[in-house]
């Protein structure tokens, strides 16, 4: 058991010089003693109670990183909403003001005042586009009915 220490020649040279006294002494120097186990028991307990807490924590920071998100996106509808909320009131504040509310009218529902001759000018050339009939998507349900009652009793 001493060759075990030295080397890969050294071995063989005390093989050899073993086989050449005797079968006997040779089959001391072939076998070698088992190998003990580098995982001893305190290893393995080691090792389970890393993984029992590696399992145990694993679910609880999946739910906090989740959490973590789930606060992040609440924070900013929050900041939209303020942001949203100041909009609003800032248009409060003009709607109160009659010159604005008199503009707002004028632009978009067209309104004048007496006296006053209002003009819609729709295309600048003058001439009414009719729009093209796509098909059956355009027209009423009662016609697209009627149509395929015509095209069922032969008359088209």
């Amino acid at each position: 058991m001493a060759a075990d220490r030295f080397s890969t020649a050294t071995r063989l040279k005390a093989l050899g010089t073993a086989l050449v006294q005797g079968p006997a002494v040779a089959r001391v120097y072939r076998s070698r003693p088992p190998r003990r186990s580098r995982l001893t028991g305190r290893a393995a307990l080691l090792a389970l109670v890393v993984c029992s807490l590696v399992v145990a924590l694993a679910y609880p920071m999946r739910q906090w990183v989740t959490q973590r998100s789930d606060i992040a996106d609440q924070r900013r509808q929050s900041e939209n909403a303020r942001k949203q909320v100041k909009q609003l009131e800032d248009e409060k504040v003009r709607l109160e003001d009659p010159a604005y509310v008199e503009q707002q009218a004028r632009e978009h529902l067209h309104y004048v005042r007496p006296g006053e001759t209002g003009y819609t000018v729709v295309d600048g050339s003058g001439e009414a586009r009719r729009p093209k009939d796509e098909g059956a998507a355009d027209r009423p349900w009662y016609s697209n009915l009627w149509d395929g009652v015509d095209s069922a009793d032969g008359r088209r």
